[in-house]
């Protein structure tokens, strides 16, 4: 696979290297390569142009494509929706978190998803884009699909409304990407395998993030919780994995509740948070009532990083088909 010249260029300033990377998440692997950029004394990590994880949301398709979660109408700019006053404890915190735990433990996935297919997501996203070594500026908000194999081992595809992400073939091929037919760390199959116990999940997270390379992120629990939304985006989740993430999110230091946030899709609901030591924050939105996961918002020091939210969600035969 290559990559667009606007990601080729793409410069993220070392304290948000985890976090704005466009969307775009690196596979949760110890032995993927790393490509290294500097920017005078600064340097940041190349991530996989392509995988951002989220949460499934219920029950799956076998042969004919099955949507998860219906596109609603209208839209947003990605850039109301309170953020940054929290009004609730960490108790608080605890007990939604459950009730989401529940929420996701209770759905129900029928067997026959093959290895061969394919979890398709639209998402609608708006996040910093750094160009050249400039400053950062917000893209428009705009429409994303990804199909992402259920093995984790076939070439996915990419289809984003921005220049230089159309149509991009998501292959396994390169520097960037895993090793041919070595699985995704994220692909449903792998995620089967991590821990149903919250104690053990909470474990991994940790264990996941202290081997990380180049993160000048000092917050180890920041960085526990930002893998934690990592994992639950463009992903497909057993209920019991799922259940047992957010169970272990529940036990990480610091993690608050703002009650009233919009999503890229101008979607109210409410938001787990968790604020780096240096100002960062990611807010995780869940529907107040169904506990469904709608989406994300990246703050920096108060100010809107990036937005995004989960629209649909299925599991098709084929790169390139729709629900």
């Amino acid at each position: 696979m290559s990559t667009s010249p606007g990601f080729s260029e793409r410069d993220l300033p070392p304290a948000r290297h985890r976090l704005l990377k466009e969307h775009l998440m690196t596979e949760i692997r110890h032995d993927s390569q790393r490509d290294i950029r500097h920017e005078g004394e600064k340097k940041a990590a190349r991530r996989n142009p392509w995988l951002r994880p989220a949460i499934t949301a219920g029950a799956v398709a076998t042969v004919a494509a099955l949507t998860f979660v219906a596109l609603p109408g209208g839209g947003a700019d990605g850039t109301s929706g309170k953020g940054t006053t929290t009004t609730t404890t960490a108790q608080t915190a605890t007990t939604l978190l459950e009730n989401i735990a529940l929420a996701a433990e209770g759905t129900e996935l029928p067997s026959g998803v093959r290895d061969d297919q394919f979890v398709y997501i639209k998402s609608r996203v708006a996040y910093l884009t750094y160009t050249n070594g400039g400053p950062g500026k917000l893209d428009p908000v705009h429409d994303r699909e990804t199909w992402l194999s259920v093995d984790g081992v076939r070439d996915g595809l990419l289809e984003e409304d921005k220049e230089g992400h159309e149509h991009q073939v998501l292959s396994f091929e390169g520097d960037l990407l895993p090793k041919p037919k070595t699985p995704s760390a994220t692909s449903y199959r792998s995620l089967s395998k991590l821990p149903t116990d919250p104690d053990k999940m909470l474990a991994w997270l940790y264990e996941t993030v202290a081997k990380e390379v180049d993160n000048e992120q000092p917050d180890k629990d920041y960085r526990a919780f930002v893998l934690f939304g990592d994992l639950i985006r463009e992903t497909l989740m057993p209920p019991k994995v799922g259940a047992a993430l957010y169970r272990a999110a529940a036990k990480i230091p610091g993690v608050e509740v703002v009650p009233d946030v919009k999503d890229a899709a101008g979607r109210t609901g409410i938001a787990v948070t968790r604020t780096g030591a240096d100002g960062e924050e990611e807010q995780l939105i869940f529907d107040r009532k169904k506990y469904t996961f709608l989406g994300e918002r990246l703050l920096d020091d108060g100010k809107l990083a990036g937005s995004s939210s989960v629209l649909e969600r299925a599991v098709v035969d084929r790169t390139g088909q729709r629900p």
